[in-house]
């Protein structure tokens, strides 16, 4: 039977996705989560998307990744069976490409407003890895880890390569998609390459996202818990150093679940810092909404009356915001066929509709917060919902 005669029912789900990108084509996330769903069945049309993606702005790391797994793809099709002298080599030139290192530019310089959150990191986490010899003294020696956690959207891939910036360090951005494989002992595997590259490149930190899918309880129930508990025992080797030392090599993770995390990831001398990454402050949504229409046409739009009314907004609220606004003059422009800038009235007609995706967040950790057990992890939290006077 043909292709033709059996349709593959995924098939029309990916048209289905097509339909959706081509009608938001600025949406970034939609078409990152579309070049990811074609890479592994349509390779030379997932390339295309992902050139489209860069095009419009999509993150330069998210773009080096993509293109590690699509050449990873690529590799994979050109030899779909190794023999088995050559395996070796295959997974090494796949790990050389997939774990690239890139060299950050920003620095927490760059990270408008947040003063409290630059405060932490530079008072738990940085003062002493700009002071080797000082920190030596001590006791200490060279790397650290982290955990940063808060509501979605907010800027904790941002600050972690600001943070590897601010080091002078290479940056290896990790995420589940990347280490996950049906096949059993690659995924532990795909954890000590990233480890093994990252001691070659040190200085280095390692970044690790939505780490409760990778980190969390190894107590959880479900199909898959034997795996994640193997992946969780394989990362505990690597944090302590068991295959290697770990000098040089910073070690980041970011979560919107930290009660989630597999409480022995959080002892002491692994990751046992941790910073409250919170939705943007008046500074920082000013400079958000004004990078956001810097080269588009804004008629003098007042940034900081915007940022005014978007108390609890987060980043990637703030993103959705001028990109709706901006799409609705570009409406206008077209249906009067001369040019309607985007104006602060505009937008600020435009908050009334949208619901801060914080807010959701907030409600999800109030019960944590009264019934959960802490460690201190959520003093700063506890702090801050004082002093916004929620319960």
């Amino acid at each position: 039977m043909t292709r033709d005669d059996k349709a593959d029912p995924d098939d029309g789900f990916v048209e289905v996705i097509a339909r959706e990108v081509e009608a938001d084509p600025g949406n970034l996330a939609l078409r990152e989560d579309f070049v990811t769903l074609l890479l592994e069945r349509e390779p030379e049309r997932a390339a295309t998307e992902l050139a489209a993606f860069e095009a419009h702005g999509g993150d330069p790391g998210r773009v080096r990744l993509l293109r590690a797994r699509l050449m990873a793809t690529r590799l994979r099709a050109s030899n779909p069976v190794p023999a088995p002298a050559d395996e070796d080599r295959q997974e090494s030139a796949v790990s050389a490409s997939l774990w690239d290192a890139e060299r950050p530019k920003v620095t927490l310089d760059d990270v408008a407003g947040l003063a409290e959150v630059k405060q932490h990191l530079n008072t738990a986490f940085l003062a002493p890895l700009r002071n080797p010899e000082l920190a030596a003294a001590f006791g200490q020696k060279p790397g650290g880890s982290l955990l940063m956690y808060g509501p979605p959207g907010c800027g904790k891939t941002f600050i972690a390569r600001a943070i590897a910036g601010d080091l002078g360090a290479s940056f290896l951005h990790v995420t589940l998609a990347d280490l996950l494989s049906k096949w059993i002992g690659e995924s532990e595997k795909a954890i000590q390459s990233v480890f093994r590259h990252a001691r070659a490149a040190t200085p280095c930190v390692i970044f690790f996202d939505e780490f409760d899918a990778l980190g969390g309880r190894r107590t959880s129930g479900g199909g898959g818990s034997h795996a994640m508990r193997m992946l969780v025992t394989q990362l505990l080797e690597e944090l302590d150093g068991m295959a290697g030392t770990n000098d040089g090599v910073y070690f980041l993770a970011a979560t919107n679940r930290p009660w989630d995390i597999d409480s022995a990831l959080r002892r002491p001398g692994r990751i046992d810092k941790t910073v409250l990454v919170l939705p943007p402050d008046a500074v920082a949504r000013a400079a958000i909404v004004q990078g956001a229409l810097a080269g588009k046409p804004a008629a003098d739009v007042d940034a900081v009356a915007v940022a005014a009314a978007t108390e609890g907004f987060s980043g990637a609220d703030l993103s959705h915001l001028t990109t709706t606004v901006l799409q609705k003059a570009m409406v206008e422009s077209m249906s009067r066929n001369e040019l309607v800038p985007v104006t602060t009235e505009g937008l600020l007609a435009a908050v009334g509709g949208i619901i801060p995706s914080t807010t959701s967040w907030f409600d999800q950790v109030a019960p944590v917060l009264e019934y959960g057990v802490d460690d201190g992890t959520f003093d700063q939290l506890r702090a801050y919902r004082v002093k916004r006077g929620m319960r």
